[in-house]
């Protein structure tokens, strides 16, 4: 047997070194799947690690291109109308147009499919905040009930005899006190001490009170006795019966005595501030009304268009519309005129749509006096009262404790708004000089009584 050659075996062996090389290289793992997959989920641990595994899974998992969108939420007929029951406006259209980066990158709304796929998208508002003033936060009551007519022809009669009334009041000149209440006077007593040693024929009291109350005795006592006028009738707020009880006041006075000059129309909860004699003469030697005429009021066009916007025309355009205070004191030539008028009445007595707004007794006395005799008044109010910070429709109600000397020395040293003073250049107010002293104040609590009647003589009747 021949030895074996070492060429032959080392040429044999250089042939097949390549074929290994090559069997070698193509049964080499690629460790690039996992890798990329790794760099694609490096911003979250744990959507990386859920890649990592399905790259190591390998082809038992048929990678997907993009994810199936979200279905679409259900269709909502109309979302204006949604979120408009609950007293808002509408948002969906702000939904609709959700957050997106100008670059294209997702904002904050970037999870949610565009708004070409699902339509607009119904958004729910916080509720409002609770309101700290339980009065504000309440519900607005109900408007009184309004009858179809306002018209009374038993007062359209009483009216054409007082308005034949001689229009010269003969001497003395007396003060009708006109007292225009609901109920029982819880200031009389204070009143009282007012008239008390008066002569008789210097005055007169008129009371017009709600007769559908019912008492086991008068309560109008002593001065007060029997000064109810047969012709009262309920009145209500944010109606024309409050005008109506004024005209029969000033009705009853002009009939009921000719020798009333002045006719001072007060409320329940008003004190004098000043002695009989004092008031008398500021009355009576006065040849002008007293009534508060306003023509540039906030919120003026809201109480012309109280009942409708266009039923007080033609016969009250808003340019001739004045507001002012339900308190006023008129000469005798002004109540003939008041009680005269059918023109205005027609138009103030129509019920109000905007309740809200309907303040009759504070409009027509002012717009009246303003179309027909405008220079015949102090366009101011005799009667204080404080309006600073009320938004409810009622002035500041002055408390018993609060009572005092210093109360009723700041009362009178207030000056009077005249409506005829207006600013100039926005700040600067032209005063005419004059400077009324107010003789009523109001509203005054019932249980003030007692602490005003202790300083009536040493201080509301000094003058």
């Amino acid at each position: 047997m021949l030895s074996p050659n070492p060429l032959p075996l080392l040429f044999a062996l250089l042939l097949c070194l390549p074929l290994a090389i090559v069997f070698t290289v193509t049964t080499t793992p690629e460790p690039t799947a996992i890798s990329s997959a790794s760099v694609a989920a490096n911003d979250d641990p744990v959507t990386g690690y859920a890649s990592v595994a399905a790259a190591h899974n390998g082809p038992m998992h048929k990678p997907t291109e993009e994810p199936p969108p979200p279905p679409p939420p259900p269709k909502i007929k109309n979302s204006t109308a949604t979120n408009s029951a609950e007293g808002r406006p509408s948002t969906s259209t702000a939904a609709a147009t959700a957050q997106v980066d100008p670059k294209g990158t997702p904002g904050i709304e970037s999870l949610s499919p565009s708004r070409d796929k699902i339509g607009p998208r119904k958004t729910t508002l916080p509720p409002p905040p609770r309101m700290k003033n339980a009065t504000a936060a309440a519900a607005a009551p109900r408007p009184p009930p309004q009858p179809a007519s306002y018209d009374d022809p038993a007062d359209d009669a009483f009216f054409q005899v007082a308005s034949r009334a001689s229009a010269k009041a003969k001497e003395p000149r007396k003060v009708a006190f006109m007292f225009l209440t609901t109920g029982p006077l819880p200031l009389a007593g204070l009143w009282e001490m007012f008239f008390n040693n008066t002569p008789k024929d210097l005055y007169n009291i008129y009371i017009h009170a709600d007769p559908s109350g019912h008492y086991h005795h008068s309560p109008f006592r002593g001065v007060f006795a029997n000064r109810v006028i047969p012709s009262s009738k309920r009145a209500l707020r944010a109606t024309p019966t409050l005008i109506s009880a004024a005209r029969r006041l000033l009705a009853s006075a002009l009939v009921g005595d000719p020798g009333n000059y002045m006719f001072a129309l007060l409320s329940p909860s008003c004190i004098p501030l000043h002695s009989f004699n004092f008031t008398r003469d500021v009355l009576t030697r006065s040849n002008k009304s007293f009534i508060e005429i306003l023509d540039d009021e906030p919120g003026a066009f809201d109480r012309w268009a109280a009942r409708g916007r266009d039923a007080m025309l033609p016969e009250v355009r808003f340019e001739d519309f004045r507001v002012g205070s339900q308190f006023w004191a008129l000469k005798r030539q002004h109540a003939r005129l008041v009680v005269r008028d059918v023109t205005l009445w027609s138009k103030f007595k129509l019920p109000c749509v905007r309740w809200d707004t309907c303040y009759p007794e504070e409009n027509y006395f002012p717009t009246l006096l303003s179309m027909h005799d405008r220079r015949g008044c102090v366009p101011a109010t005799l009667t204080h009262v404080d309006w600073w910070g009320r938004y409810d429709g009622h002035p500041r109600t002055y408390r018993a404790h609060q009572v005092g000397p210093d109360l009723i020395r700041r009362l009178r040293s207030d000056r009077p708004r005249y409506g005829d003073e207006h600013p100039t250049n926005g700040s600067v107010l032209v005063r005419n000089g004059r400077s009324h002293p107010f003789l009523f104040a109001r509203k005054f609590e019932p249980k003030a009584s007692k602490p005003l009647m202790a300083i009536a003589d040493d201080v509301i009747f000094k003058d």
